[in-house]
């Protein structure tokens, strides 16, 4: 899994442990799913994608240390 991380931290904002989040366009977000299917052994591996479609709806807590750098978000 240490190379989708480090393959998503290229497209993606690292939040914390195994988090990443950010903004991608349909075509980015197609060449991201299959390069992780290149990469993972789906026998062992699972990989989770959250598409948010309104981002009026979106509400993010966030409770003890901040992890990742929070200038990039998006």
């Amino acid at each position: 899994m240490d190379k989708v991380r480090k393959y998503l931290k290229k497209h993606l904002n690292w939040v914390q442990n195994s988090v990443l989040e950010g903004k991608v366009t349909k075509a980015e977000l197609r060449r991201i799913k299959t390069k992780i299917k290149d990469i993972i052994n789906p026998e062992e591996d699972s990989i989770l994608i959250y598409k948010v479609r309104t981002p009026q709806y979106i509400e993010r807590t966030e409770i003890g240390q901040t992890k990742g750098n929070k200038n990039k978000i998006i």
